[in-house]
């Protein structure tokens, strides 16, 4: 329980400081921003609780939030992803087989399921920030461009990591 709950701080900490001090600065022909933070929100254990999810997911975006000087964009959109990271673990995955699989991670899940996780997960985030973000309707062509490539920007970035700490683990 204590390790989980250190390996979840380093990784918010870490994640915060790639994000903040070397994403942020990141762009491809402004439209494609990785947004890899989101990533701790992702992997999570399954059994976190609602509640605690939801306060995590609201802490990192107004942490978020803080250093990129957006009143709330990333905070609501956190909180969206942790809705639908609730809806689709409660489609996809077994209420028994949380014994077995502690965390929603590239090893232990198999690459077909986290991708679609992630895939799903980041467009979500990133849809609800980037409407968000615009709110307006005229620039609805830039603002679709931007999440569509910012989306596979960040999926690409997180199989990249996932990949790089890619432990193989049999599934039970």
């Amino acid at each position: 329980m204590i390790r989980t709950i250190l390996v979840n701080f380093i990784r918010f900490v870490l994640l915060v400081f790639i994000q903040v001090f070397l994403l942020k600065n990141i762009t491809l022909y402004n439209l494609a921003t990785p947004y890899l933070y989101i990533l701790f929100i992702m992997l999570l254990p399954f059994d976190t609780p609602n509640l605690l999810l939801f306060v995590l997911a609201f802490v990192m975006g107004l942490t978020i939030d803080a250093f990129y000087d957006t009143p709330g964009l990333h905070a609501a959109a956190c909180v969206v992803l942790a809705l639908v990271r609730i809806l689709f673990i409660s489609i996809t995955v077994q209420k028994e087989g949380f014994d077995n699989e502690p965390e929603p991670t590239l090893s232990i899940m198999g690459f077909r399921w986290f991708f679609t996780y992630a895939l799903t997960l980041t467009l979500f985030h990133h849809f609800f920030l980037f409407n968000l973000e615009v709110f307006r309707i005229s620039d609805i062509q830039y603002t679709l461009s931007r999440f569509v490539l910012s989306s596979l920007f960040t999926v690409f970035l997180m199989l990249v990591i996932g990949l790089l700490f890619f432990r193989k683990k049999e599934r039970k």
